[in-house]
């Protein structure tokens, strides 16, 4: 493990106006981040994000805690797979937006727009995503129970080896926000 817990490395995707970071608890086991970003939608992406590489299949989930009021209900919490760090990479993620929307977005293709499926959970305390064989699945969870699967899932088109991680997103250009994983 690394100042940035079981991570390998972080970065802000696309183009970001004020510069990403990202901080380890060890003894909280939390990754607190703050990011800011236009948007992570359409055919590119703007946020901060700790990642891992990977191949296969795996799951990742977090509990999510934003910090603040927040000036944009659209900001997003991910937790993602995505092929690489490029703006309009193909990916799939779990976004936890400030308003409560939960839902499972993904890019089929480089430079493709992204679609959505929304969850009819509002604000679950923690999300999944995982990917088995060619799909990624959303999985949510109410503060102290086991995961359901939600929303159904998604074909998604990673090659070889891809990014495995965490994300966050302002929604606004200006504005920098924090969220605890």
């Amino acid at each position: 493990q690394t100042q940035l817990g079981p991570s390998e490395g972080r970065t802000d995707v696309g183009t970001t106006l004020h510069p990403g970071s990202a901080s380890y608890d060890p003894a909280a086991k939390t990754l607190a981040l703050s990011a800011a970003g236009e948007n992570m939608w359409l055919s590119g992406d703007a946020f901060h994000f700790v990642w891992k590489k990977i191949s296969g299949d795996v799951a990742l989930n977090a509990d999510i805690a934003f910090i603040g009021q927040g000036v944009n209900e659209h900001r997003k919490a991910v937790v993602m797979l995505r092929q690489s760090l490029d703006a309009d990479s193909p990916y799939a993620d779990v976004a936890l937006h400030g308003s409560g929307l939960t839902s499972l977005q993904y890019r089929d293709a480089k430079g493709a727009l992204t679609h959505e499926i929304q969850a009819n959970i509002s604000a679950p305390a923690r999300i999944r995503i995982e990917k088995r064989g060619r799909y990624a699945y959303m999985w949510l969870a109410s503060k102290g129970q086991s995961f359901q699967m939600a929303g159904g899932s998604v074909r998604v088109p990673l090659q070889g080896t891809f990014y495995v991680g965490i994300g966050l997103c302002s929604h606004e250009k200006d504005v920098v926000e924090k969220a605890v994983f």
